[in-house]
C-alpha cells in the first residue's frame, strides 16, 4: 500500500494539545512542507493534505535532515508532541518532541481529493439516517433536536475538565502532572513541567557589582532522553535550592523561565537555558522509580578539535585506545595536594592520534581498566572533555566527564570494523605534529584555511551556528589612538580589577584587593588586504606582538613621559607590517541586530620561505584540480 498522510491528522493533533503519554497518541503521519532552517532550528508545514500547522523539529533531528533522512515532501510520524500559542496571534505552532520517518520526498504535495458526487452521497448518507432517528422521535414526543446539539458542543477540553473534577485530590494531581521533554521547551512556552536528573552541581559563588553584592549557582539538569540544559539561581532562589539539588536525584521542577541560551558561556548541547526564581517549584521524585539518563553524545572528529583549543565549549569524543599510561600524581599548587592523573592516546578514522588526560576517580577507576585491556584496542566514548594546546591539541576530563568503555552504540561499530580491517595497519599521526607555534590558540598551520578579507566580509552568516576559524595575510592598517586600548587586569588571574576604596584594586574573581595591577591590551585595529579591508578587535598576547611593546610600556610611554608624539609613533610604526592572521568569525547580536565580530587568535611574521612553499602548493591546485 502506498505511503500516505494520516486522515484529518491536523484535526487529531489541534483537539489534543498536550497528550498525557505518548502511548495516548494514535498514528499521525504528516508531510514534511517548506522545510527551512530558522534560527538554528529546523522548522516546517505539518500538512494532513486538507490543513497546515506551523511546526518544529527537535534539534536532535537536525543531523538527520542534515543527512537528507528527513527531506521536505517527505513523510514523518509524530510520536509525540506538544502544541503552543504563538504570541500576540490566534495560531497555534506544533512542538514536535518525537518522530521518525516514514518516507523519503515525495514527488508532489498531497492535497485531500475533490468529492464526486456518488461519494458525497456515501459520506452524508449515514448523516441523513441519523438525523432521520431523531426527528423520527420528534415526531412522537415532540421534543425539538437540543440533545443533539449538546451532545457535539462539548469539547474534548470540557470533557477532561469535568473528569478531574470528579477525581479524588490525588488522582487529579497525577493527571494535571503533564512531564514535558527537554527537547520541546522554549521562551514562549506556558506552564510547563519537566522530570530530569541532576547531573552537575557548581559551586555557591559570590559576586559584587554596581547593583550590590549577591550568589549564584549553576545546574545541569538531564531528562531520561538524554537531553541536557542549564539552570542559573540567583540570591534568594539559590539559597533556597542549593541544599535541596542533590547530585544523582530526579526532580520535577516548574514555573522556571527560559532565553537563549549564551553560547560563550553555555556548558551543555541546548539552544535555550533556564532561570530559577524564589517562586520556582522544586520537588524531589521520592517515592517514584528514578531513571538513570540515557547518554547522548555529540561527537568531534580528532582531526577538526582545533577550533576548540582554549575555548569554553566542551567536546565529545569516540577513539579507539592506542597506549596507556601508568598513573602519575600531580601536585596541585594552590593547596600541594595530590591529584592522579592517567594518559591515554586515542585515535579514529581520520587517522589522527590526541592525548586524552584523565584525572581524580577516572584516572584510578577506568584509567585502570584501559591500563589492563589496552593491548585489545578497547574503543572509547568519552564525554565532556577540555581542549587544551599542550602539545598542539591535547583533551583533559573533568569533574562532569564519563567515559564508556566499548559502548552498543552505532558509532562504536562503525569505528571498530573500520580500525579491524584498515585501521590497525595504519599510520597515524599526531593531530597537533606540524603546528606553527605561533597558532598555539588556533591549534592549526598558519597555512591552512587561508581566504581574503572579502570571502568573511562578504558572507555575513559566517559564525553564525559556531565559530569559524580562517587564516589571513594582511597589513596593520590603522589603530586609532584616542581608544581606550586597554583595561586593568588582577595580576593573578587576569580578570578585570576596579578601584577600591581608599587604595588598591578589587578582583572580583580573587575576591581580594591588590595594590597594584597590570595593564593588558583589548585592542580594535583595521587590516587590509589584496581584495578588501575589516576591523579586528586584538587582545593582550596577540596585540603586544602587533604593537610591539607590553600595554604597561606603552602607557608609561603616553602617560608618565607626556610623549604624545611618541605615542602615536610606536602605533604608526605597527602600521603597514605584513602578518599572519589566524581569526575566529562569531556572531554577536547587538540591538537586536546580529553582526559579525573578527577575533585575532594568533598573529605570526611572514616566513618568506614558508610562504613560497604555500605559493608553490596554490599554484599546482590552480594547474591540477581535482
Amino acid at each position: 500500500m502506498a505511503k500516505s498522510v494520516s486522515q484529518d491528522a491536523i484535526s487529531t493533533i489541534l483537539a489534543s494539545p498536550s497528550p498525557d503519554s505518548s502511548s495516548d497518541i494514535p498514528e499521525i503521519i504528516v508531510q514534511v512542507l517548506d522545510l527551512k532552517l530558522t534560527g538554528n532550528r529546523y522548522t516546517f508545514n505539518a500538512s494532513d493534505g486538507k490543513m497546515k500547522l506551523r511546526a518544529i523539529f527537535p534539534s536532535n533531528m537536525s543531523s538527520e535532515i542534515i543527512t537528507g533522512s528527513v527531506q521536505n515532501k517527505g513523510l514523518v510520524r509524530i510520536l509525540d508532541y506538544t502544541l503552543n500559542d504563538i504570541p500576540n496571534k490566534s495560531e497555534k505552532y506544533l512542538i514536535v518532541t518525537k518522530c521518525e520517518v516514514v518516507s523519503p520526498a515525495l514527488e508532489t504535495e498531497i492535497k485531500a481529493e475533490v468529492e464526486t458526487e456518488e461519494h458525497d452521497t456515501v459520506l452524508k448518507k449515514p448523516k441523513l439516517e441519523y438525523e432521520a432517528r431523531y426527528e423520527a422521535k420528534a415526531d412522537v414526543s415532540g421534543i425539538i433536536l437540543k440533545p443533539k446539539q449538546e451532545i457535539v458542543s462539548k469539547s474534548a477540553a470540557q470533557i477532561v475538565h469535568e473528569q478531574r473534577t470528579n477525581m479524588a485530590p490525588s488522582s487529579r494531581m497525577a493527571m494535571t502532572r503533564r512531564v514535558h521533554p527537554l527537547v520541546s521547551l522554549n521562551p514562549y512556552q506556558g506552564n510547563w513541567m519537566i522530570k530530569v536528573s541532576l547531573t552537575s552541581k557548581g559551586n555557591m559563588r559570590t559576586y559584587k557589582n554596581a547593583r550590590g553584592e549577591g550568589c549564584v549557582f549553576n545546574v545541569e539538569l538531564t531528562d531520561e532522553d538524554g537531553t541536557q540544559i542549564q539552570a542559573t539561581m540567583f540570591n534568594e532562589a539559590a539559597r533556597k535550592f542549593y541544599e535541596k539539588f542533590q547530585l544523582g536525584k530526579v526532580y520535577y521542577i516548574s514555573r522556571g523561565t527560559l532565553k537563549v541560551a549564551n553560547k560563550q558561556f553555555k556548558t551543555v548541547q541546548n539552544d535555550y537555558e533556564m532561570t530559577l526564581n524564589e517562586n520556582s517549584v522544586v520537588e524531589e521524585a521520592s517515592n517514584e522509580e528514578t531513571f538513570i539518563p540515557e547518554t547522548k553524545f555529540n561527537f568531534v572528529p580528532i582531526d577538526q578539535l582545533g577550533p576548540y583549543v582554549n575555548g569554553r565549549e566542551l567536546v565529545d569524543i569516540i577513539g579507539v585506545v592506542q597506549s596507556v599510561n601508568p598513573v602519575s600524581n600531580i601536585k596541585r599548587r594552590i593547596d600541594n595536594e595530590n591529584i592522579p592523573k592517567r594518559d591515554l592516546i586515542v585515535a579514529d578514522e581520520t587517522k589522527k592520534t590526541v592525548v586524552v588526560s584523565l584525572w581524580n576517580e577516572l584516572a584510578n577507576n577506568v584509567g585502570q581498566e584501559l591500563f589492563d585491556n589496552a593491548d585489545k584496542s578497547p574503543i572509547v566514548a568519552i564525554k565532556s572533555l577540555k581542549v587544551n594546546d599542550f602539545q598542539g591539541v591535547s583533551l583533559s576530563t573533568l569533574g562532569k566527564s564519563s567515559v564508556m568503555i566499548n559502548p552498543d552504540i552505532p558509532e562504536a561499530k562503525k569505528l571498530r570494523s573500520w580500525y579491524d580491517s584498515e585501521g590497525k595497519g595504519s599510520s597515524m599521526a599526531s593531530v597537533g605534529s606540524g603546528l606553527s607555534p605561533s597558532s598555539k590558540t588556533g591549534a592549526r598551520s598558519m597555512y591552512t584555511d587561508r581566504v581574503s578579507l572579502t570571502h568573511i566580509t562578504s558572507n555575513p552568516s559566517l559564525g553564525d551556528e559556531k565559530p569559524a576559524f580562517f587564516s589571513i595575510k594582511a597589513f596593520v592598517s590603522l589603530i586609532r589612538p584616542e581608544q581606550a586600548m586597554w583595561y586593568r587586569a588582577c595580576k593573578t588571574c587576569n580578570k578585570k580589577v576596579t578601584e577600591a576604596v581608599g587604595s588598591g584594586y578589587w578582583c572580583e574573581g580573587c575576591q581580594k584587593n591588590d595594590e597594584e595591577c597590570n595593564l593588558r591590551y583589548i585592542m580594535v585595529s583595521k587590516i587590509s588586504d589584496t581584495r578588501g579591508e575589516a576591523w579586528v578587535s586584538a587582545f593582550n598576547e596577540e596585540a603586544e606582538k602587533i604593537v610591539g611593546c607590553s600595554a604597561d610600556e606603552l602607557d608609561k610611554l603616553k602617560s608618565e613621559q607626556g610623549d604624545i608624539d611618541g605615542y602615536q609613533q610606536k602605533l604608526k610604526e605597527a602600521t603597514w607590517v605584513p602578518h599572519l592572521f589566524k581569526v575566529s568569525v562569531t556572531q554577536n547580536e547587538y540591538n537586536n541586530e546580529k553582526r559579525q565580530r573578527i577575533t585575532v587568535k594568533a598573529v605570526a611574521p611572514i616566513n618568506f620561505a614558508e610562504e613560497s612553499r604555500f605559493l608553490l602548493e596554490e599554484i599546482k591546485k590552480m594547474r591540477n584540480p581535482q
